[in-house]
């Protein structure tokens, strides 16, 4: 399995998120300015301050040729995972639901977080059990989730609703505590904490290798 990683100008965390790719598969950096995905079977839009977080986050990155590539990948079925700032690309671009606002306690806040796998039968999950409890930071100012009531029931009843802060977690304001969302065809995956900054236990937890193995599953069952 190979994952290709963005870089924007402004990304802080895509050698930590190549690393973390490493431990279940090939990875490869990307150039935003590259509209080549270099034959990857997996995209990580990585954490950081893509652009430096003009206008709002995320809303540059949206527009730059390896997100355009990004996008008809996504809409062919590829696996693409959003971390953080990536979380926040991928809702600028539409492939995933909602928005990231500013944090409730209006300020940029770097703690671990307990996070509970509401669906364990996801393509960014499935390594894990359902209830499980993630041990994996956050670091972020822009992570509120955000969605109409109405979006919120469709993508409950749908299955979106992924992984949610554990009860006194939720720092950030996040409307029913969620964490980590899917698109409706389940191959678009953003999630606020940091799984890549938990694969080593050097750094408390190897919680966050769950999600990169998910994905390893998820390509390998598919191609069975």
């Amino acid at each position: 399995m190979k994952f290709g990683v963005l870089q924007f100008p402004g990304s802080c965390d895509e050698v930590d998120a190549l690393q973390a790719a490493r431990h279940v598969g090939d990875a490869e950096l990307i150039w935003y300015g590259d509209k080549d995905l270099k034959g990857a079977d997996a995209i990580i839009v990585p954490g950081g301050f893509s652009y430096g977080d003009y206008l709002r986050a995320g809303a540059i990155a949206r527009f730059s040729p390896a997100m355009e590539s990004v996008v008809a990948f996504a809409n062919g079925g590829g696996l693409v995972l959003g971390i953080c700032n990536g979380f926040q690309v991928l809702c600028e671009a539409h492939l995933l639901p909602g928005a990231l606002l500013p944090n409730a306690n209006r300020r940029f806040t770097s703690r671990q977080v307990q996070l509970e796998v509401i669906r364990a039968d996801s393509r960014f999950t499935c390594a894990c059990a359902g209830g499980q409890r993630l041990s994996i930071p956050a670091k972020h100012s822009w992570g509120r989730y955000y969605a109409s009531e109405q979006t919120l029931d469709e993508m409950e009843r749908a299955g979106q609703l992924v992984l949610r802060y554990a009860p006194g977690e939720n720092f950030n304001g996040s409307l029913r505590d969620i964490a980590g969302v899917c698109n409706e065809a389940g191959n678009v995956f953003g999630l606020m904490p940091h799984p890549e900054h938990a694969v080593d236990e050097l750094t408390g937890s190897t919680d966050g290798l769950a999600i990169f193995e998910s994905m390893r599953l998820a390509l390998k069952d598919s191609r069975v």
